[in-house]
């Protein structure tokens, strides 16, 4: 089969609408996924080919929605629950901290729990309050999950369903501003980096750019606007936030002897403030200079007038090249 060009939103329905032609035990659970399709339309059409008792409308209570997407991957399902929006999560934190991250351990890994939670997260929409948030260090802090972000159409459709397909319970974090981006799609063959591995997004050799989902778009476009200038920036795109693989980052590093890593959460206390101490410790000798950080400013999500100055662009990431390259 040949590659298709669609949007990421649409990757995503047709990965759900795969893996529940091929699983029978895979569910689609959440608030207004059903006969509306999900706000960004991402189940648009499968409770009508799957029916009711496989995509399933539930009360607007995300903690009921965690606890009930438990209990049935205990009896052998594989839930996929949707959180509307990513500051919704937080009623149903208890449930995923406390519940869904160690049952695994605590039953000495005779219990698996295969819950997928879908979360629509980061800004660039204009959306109200709590409809824009970046809680991803939140979740990958806590032993027991794995969290990724897709930053591509065909990343969402193949991550979504390794996620699917993975006994550990996954964030699966998806860049709503990225919904609407078109990219090529090849639904017949499982492309190289498993769901953990990181991807070379572009080469480069002067310094290196390391992102997650809708930051990768970012740092390929700063790395295009630097070429105009002589310098060769290479975008590392992480896929994973935990685990990270650091593998995949270091190597590039160790070429490039500079590292700065962009997301869109708060630069304090997130993820990377664990990258840079990490690849600090394993290229202490390699770094030409300090590993520097982009993100969200340590302030609420502010109003969407305000948006554009509060997250990451295209000069913030350039000014931190200019600064890395000066040392």
């Amino acid at each position: 089969m040949t590659a298709t060009r669609m949007p990421l939103a649409k990757a995503l329905n047709e990965s759900l609408r795969k893996a529940m032609e091929d699983d029978p035990k895979v569910l689609v659970m959440g608030e207004d996924v059903g006969k509306l399709g999900g706000v960004f339309r991402i189940t648009d059409g499968l409770q009508k080919d799957f029916g009711e008792e496989r995509v399933i409308d539930t009360p607007l209570a995300e903690s009921g929605i965690i606890g009930t997407a438990i209990g049935l991957a205990l009896r052998g399902y594989r839930p996929v629950a949707e959180i509307q929006f990513d500051g919704f999560v937080f009623p149903a934190y208890d449930q995923i901290v406390t519940q869904l991250a160690k049952m695994h351990a605590r039953a000495l890994g005779k219990v698996k729990v295969p819950v997928v939670i879908r979360i629509p997260y980061a800004g660039g929409i204009g959306a109200v309050e709590h409809h824009s948030e970046s809680p991803e260090a939140l979740f990958a802090h806590v032993a027991g999950l794995k969290c990724v972000s897709p930053s591509n159409s065909s990343d969402a459709y193949w991550m979504l369903r390794q996620a699917i397909e993975s006994d550990d319970p996954v964030i699966f974090f998806e860049p709503k501003r990225r919904y609407w981006d078109k990219g090529e799609v090849d639904t017949s063959t499982v492309p190289g980096p498993g769901l953990h591995s990181a991807r070379i997004a572009r080469e480069g050799t002067d310094a290196t750019l390391a992102a997650y989902g809708p930051m990768v778009k970012t740092c390929l476009e700063a790395a295009a606007a630097a070429e105009e200038e002589g310098r060769s920036l290479e975008v590392v795109d992480l896929r994973s936030i935990s685990p990270v693989d650091f593998d995949t980052v270091q190597r590039s590093v160790e070429k490039t002897r500079r590292l700065v890593v962009v997301h869109e959460a708060p630069v304090f206390l997130g993820a990377g403030a664990e990258i840079a101490a990490r690849i600090t410790e394993r290229c202490f000798y390699h770094l030409e200079a300090p590993v520097l950080r982009v993100g969200g400013f340590h302030a609420p999500y502010p109003p969407a007038r305000l948006e554009d100055e509060y997250l990451p662009g295209l000069d913030r990431v350039l000014d931190a090249v200019d600064r890395a390259l000066a040392y």
